[in-house]
């Protein structure tokens, strides 16, 4: 079920990315061959915009837009319909496009989450008007009962007792309160269910001197907060919307360069990093927490699917982009075979990149 859920995911956000290479072409008057959900083998053909055919391929894994004369040596750079013929502004709009419809159809997704909700840390007023509340894991200290225990942090809380008293609330300074009512003397069974929806008991039993601020009081060394669901209106949600999505945007960029500078100076840490294995789960996790985290995390690959492409690295748009602009400095269209061999080149190391983070998915699930 998370294969097809992911696959669902990409197919719309490639789809998305390409409806806005599609749009931009139109409007610069460029004929475009074929619009394609899938890549061919071609299925069948399900209708025609214009002189554009719809189509449905074998390989459900994304989509393409054909625009005529794309190619440099295509011969048809004086049919003022292809793509070639067309002045390089026009050319690097439709580039640009597909990476700016990825952005705008991020903040959709946003928008919709905090529309739909996604689980937040509440204030204590927001408590009673929330869904879905419950006390959540937000930090463990080092060498503590808990990190002992195996307490991870996006863990739920869902009871816990000591052999006299049951906890069973989502209040942080009542679970507080329980864990230092047994006096260091108990070990508590705590009721925990994790992140990817497993649920397991753990034991610990709470010492003095792990809160530098009240030495005495016993405790298990973790942050707790009361995690629930709170939807935002239409109104909020477009404003707060906007700005998640310039946030994320600012990040997803910091994270991007950071990753690959590392990786041009043989210091890239794939640990961080997930290839198409890791993100079936975390998509999979996702849906099965709620419309809204699915949404939030559709955003995020959107994002990062954008920003991925604006990399001026030939085989994608950005690589695309910088030909252009080289072209239209030096004033005449780089050499067909010098475009592809700088294309084949960038394409291996694309697929290189990509084999290695795939397996290092796959060594992290069965390592």
């Amino acid at each position: 079920m998370n294969i097809l859920i992911f696959i669902v995911c990409i197919v719309v956000l490639i789809v998305v990315h390409e409806f806005g290479h599609f749009v931009a072409a139109k409007l610069a008057r460029m004929r475009v061959d074929e619009f394609g959900i899938g890549y061919p083998p071609r299925a069948a053909v399900i209708g025609k915009i214009g002189e554009t055919i719809l189509s449905l391929n074998w390989l459900p894994f994304g989509g393409f837009v054909k625009i005529f004369g794309e190619e440099v040596d295509s011969g048809n750079i004086h049919d003022t319909s292809s793509f070639s013929s067309k002045n390089r502004f026009a050319q690097a709009l439709v580039l640009v496009a597909g990476i700016a419809m990825n952005l705008i159809f991020a903040y959709v997704l946003i928008t919709g989450a905090l529309i739909a909700g996604t689980p937040r840390a509440l204030e204590p007023d927001e408590i009673s008007s929330a869904r879905d509340v419950k006390l959540a894991v937000a930090g463990v200290l080092p060498d503590s009962p808990a990190e002992k225990a195996g307490i991870l942090v996006g863990d739920a809380v869902l009871s816990a007792e000591d052999g006299h008293f049951v906890f069973n609330s989502a209040d942080p300074a009542k679970f507080t309160k329980f864990v230092s009512n047994g006096k260091g003397n108990t070990t508590i069974s705590l009721s925990i269910k994790r992140a990817s929806g497993e649920e397991t008991t753990l034991f610990a039993r709470p010492v003095a001197g792990i809160v530098a601020s009240d030495p005495l009081r016993p405790a298990l060394g973790v942050e707790v907060a009361t995690i629930g669901v709170i939807p935002l209106s239409f109104g909020s949600a477009i404003v707060e919307g906007a700005t998640l999505t310039w946030g994320s945007i600012k990040i997803t960029a910091v994270g991007l360069w950071n990753f690959f500078y590392d990786i041009f100076t043989l210091r890239a840490n794939f640990s961080q990093v997930s290839g198409p294995v890791g993100i079936v789960g975390v998509v999979g996790n996702a849906s099965a927490d709620g419309f809204g985290n699915l949404l939030s995390i559709m955003a995020i690959i959107s994002i990062n699917l954008a920003l991925i492409n604006l990399i001026p690295v030939p085989a994608l748009d950005g690589g695309r982009l910088l030909f252009v602009i080289i072209e239209s400095v030096i004033r005449r269209p780089i050499k067909a075979s010098v475009a592809r061999a700088v294309n084949s080149v960038s394409f291996a190391f694309l697929v290189l990149l990509m084999v290695a983070i795939t397996a290092h998915d796959i060594f992290k699930i069965v390592g």
